[in-house]
């Protein structure tokens, strides 16, 4: 089985890709990707929205700048066209979730949220996951070798430009999350340090069904 992308996660969608819409001034930005089996198994809540319900497998849960300082909100409107919106959808399925995302980050990336949608979904086609975070089956398999599959599959991407997110339950360390690291031009880079792997030496990934 080839590796799925991102915006694949649900459906074999091609997404045209974009020039990011930052400028080289922008601040550095990460990318935090939840593992949507596993955030709903561990919320009844969650567990009740459409990337629950319709079997997603991946979900961005937004796009952040590296450094923040102040107030992020903004009264600007989050509203796409409706092509947009539907493409942004097959990543980020929950539109009031998008909504409260730009409400409060817009006010610290420099752009309108057209831009930042279209950025979000450029990084998301270009970025490649390993098979076992979008197939049926619960996995378990050690943290440096799910690293080195994304390191292998993902051009210029440093060892330390992915970082890794767990809950620990009676099951073992259930991965609920990913960070991926960008440069302001879109290209991968190190994390900072003050963004921290929580994971233990293995991790379960929790399949779709």
């Amino acid at each position: 089985m080839r590796n799925r992308r991102v915006g694949l996660a649900c459906a074999a969608v091609l997404f045209t890709v974009v020039s990011p819409s930052v400028t080289a001034a922008s601040p550095h930005y990460i990318m935090d990707v939840q593992l949507v089996p596993a955030v709903c198994s561990l919320s009844p809540e969650l567990a009740k929205r459409r990337k629950c319900l319709e079997g997603f497998s991946l979900n961005i849960s937004g796009l952040f700048p590296e450094t923040v300082s102040g107030d992020c909100t903004t009264q600007s409107s989050a509203k796409l066209q409706p092509l947009q919106a539907k493409v942004v959808a097959r990543v980020m399925p929950d539109e009031n979730s998008r909504a409260l995302l730009w409400r409060n980050i817009g006010g610290c990336v420099p752009m309108n949220a057209s831009q930042y949608f279209r950025n979000i979904i450029n990084y998301a086609d270009r970025l490649k996951v390993p098979e076992e975070l979008t197939g049926q089956e619960n996995v378990v398999m050690p943290l440096d070798a799910l690293r080195a599959k994304f390191v292998k599959i993902n051009q210029s991407m440093p060892a330390n430009g992915v970082i890794f997110n767990c809950q620990k339950t009676s099951k073992g360390n259930l991965l609920t999350s990913i960070k991926v690291c960008y440069h302001a031009n879109g290209k991968y880079k190190a994390c900072p340090t003050h963004v921290v792997n929580t994971c233990a030496k293995n991790v379960l990934i929790k399949g779709t069904y």
